[in-house]
């Protein structure tokens, strides 16, 4: 046994059993040791962005982490923008990076990097392994830090030489190190937070992270109906459970403004798995902080907390475990006609989510749409861009896929993020991901028409335009995707995207559909 089979074999047993890939050199013993020890599933991406981004999509479904393999430091610069987003939604990720054999980095090779230096920002935990017999053990204490969900960011990094060192014939694997448990929220908090709420004219509680699934969100609509509060969920969330027979949960706005005018006369805002809201960017003369005036601001529990064990004492405390929560009725919307716009994009996707489905949404400007439409959908689960990086929405279909199959994904994804890693196609493809990606052909980055007009921007010059539009030349998404393997079509009107999310809600994936927008 080499420090590599080490390596893998410690992550095997301690469950982490998929390995997102895009290796080089300095990770063959690695690729070997994933060939030889039983137990690990490689799936190979053509783009580092993509390997990161479907292992943050992964662990929001399987909750608990895949491994990355990566090739040195510019392997693990090009995955660092979904490692971004990762982070921000805490997920748990175990990063394996390669570097060259110790002996060889005085040399100053062309992929010599400060690789720690690149992991640092994205990055909880990292740490560079000395020696073969070090190389296990490290990955023990990775696992250990990613821990679940929530999770955080690990990074491993393996020289060349520990990794194809050979172990003595006695060595034995470390001992699987469970990561410690989530703090719990103590009863002085959850007193106070009681006594605030019933002091309060008109509380709400924004959640976030584990209060938008399962037995937590229950609770948090318990709490509601008992106590006459209001509920809303952050911007961006990594995963929220929507639909019929679901709590009808409206996420804060993306405009500061908005948001601001929704929640105007509240006076008590409970932290649930959330952090305090804030505006996306600065803008001139608007506020950067989301808090109405003479509102108070009352962290219950953080996003790092044990979020269901909070709310499940808060119901409790508040008296509100027998109360039954309002949910969702299911209630589609009309059925869209003539030319596309996000509003009939996201009627038609509304109508269609299967039961048990999950939406991945980058779809930028046809968020809002999208979220509003598919709120009396069949019950779903919802996936978001939490960090802001795009060309995160493809690879998190990917991941999603992966963490939970027998579940259709139908990915709304703008077609300039869709560029960053349209390479996840392939994957999809390879992997028979049973994957709808729906994408918005506006030919254009139309977020940012939107945003340089709120910065104040002025009037767009031809300069300005040509850095903002990108339909000259068209790229034709149909195409791209044949070309990766993927079945792809083009609906301009909306009775052609209903036409064809009949057939491929039917029919495995993966698929694509251009939808056209007029």
């Amino acid at each position: 046994m080499n420090g590599a089979e080490a390596l893998i074999a410690t992550l095997v047993q301690s469950g982490i059993d998929l390995c997102f890939a895009n290796p080089g050199t300095s990770e063959m013993q690695l690729v070997a040791a994933i060939d030889r020890v039983p137990g690990m599933r490689p799936v190979l991406a053509l783009d580092e962005g993509v390997v990161t981004g479907a292992a943050d999509g992964y662990a929001r479904m399987a909750g608990k982490p895949a491994c990355t393999l990566l090739h040195l430091g510019p392997g693990l610069a090009n995955g660092v923008s979904n490692l971004h987003n990762a982070r921000k939604a805490f997920s748990p990720v175990i990063n394996v990076v390669g570097d060259h054999a110790t002996y060889h980095l005085g040399f100053d090779a062309p992929l010599t990097a400060d690789i720690e230096g690149i992991a640092r920002p994205v990055s909880h935990w990292v740490k560079t392994s000395g020696s073969a017999a070090e190389l296990a053990p490290d990955g023990a204490q990775a696992i250990a830090a990613a821990g679940g969900m929530p999770g955080r960011v690990a990074t491993l990094i393996a020289p060349a030489d520990a990794a194809w060192t050979e172990l003595p014939v006695d060595y034995q694997l470390p001992a699987v190190q469970l990561p410690p448990a989530l703090p719990l929220v103590g009863a002085e908090q959850i007193a106070s937070t009681v006594a605030a709420i019933r002091a309060a004219r008109n509380p709400m509680l924004l959640l976030g992270g584990e209060a938008l699934v399962g037995e937590a969100l229950m609770n948090a609509g318990r709490i509601a109906a008992h106590c006459g509060l209001r509920l809303h969920a952050e911007t961006f969330n990594r995963r929220i459970a929507r639909g019929a027979g679901r709590l009808p949960l409206v996420p804060l706005p993306y405009r500061g403004e908005v948001a601001l005018e929704l929640i105007a006369d509240v006076d008590l805002m409970v932290l649930v798995g959330s952090k305090r809201p804030v505006a996306f960017f600065a803008y001139p003369e608007k506020p950067s902080v989301l808090v109405p005036p003479g509102c108070t601001v009352h962290p219950f529990a953080g996003p790092a907390d044990d979020v269901p064990a909070a709310l499940a004492a808060l119901a409790q405390a508040l008296g509100a475990t027998a109360t039954a929560p309002v949910l969702q009725a299911l209630q589609l919307p009309p059925a869209a006609s003539g030319r596309l716009d996000a509003t009939a994009i996201a009627a038609t996707v509304a109508r269609h989510i299967p039961e048990q489905g999950i939406v991945v949404d980058e779809s930028i400007t046809g968020s809002l749409p999208a979220q509003q439409m598919s709120i009396g959908s069949a019950p779903h689960d919802y996936v978001q861009l939490c960090g802001g990086s795009i060309g995160n929405g493809l690879p998190l279909a990917v991941g999603v896929a992966l963490g939970a199959p027998g579940r259709k994904v139908i990915c709304l994804e703008g077609d300039g993020s869709a560029m960053y890693t349209i390479q996840s196609l392939w994957t999809m493809a390879r992997e028979r991901l049973d994957v709808i990606t729906i994408i918005y052909a506006n030919r254009s980055y139309a977020i940012l028409n939107f945003e340089f007009d709120r910065v104040g921007g002025g009037a767009q010059g031809p300069k300005a335009h040509s850095m903002l539009a990108i339909g000259d030349p068209a790229m034709d998404f149909v195409a791209l995707a044949r070309g990766m393997g993927v079945n792809g079509a083009r609906a301009e009107t909306a009775e052609e995207l209903d036409a064809l999310l009949v057939q491929m809600v039917r029919e495995p994936g993966p698929h694509l559909i251009e939808a056209i927008l007029g």
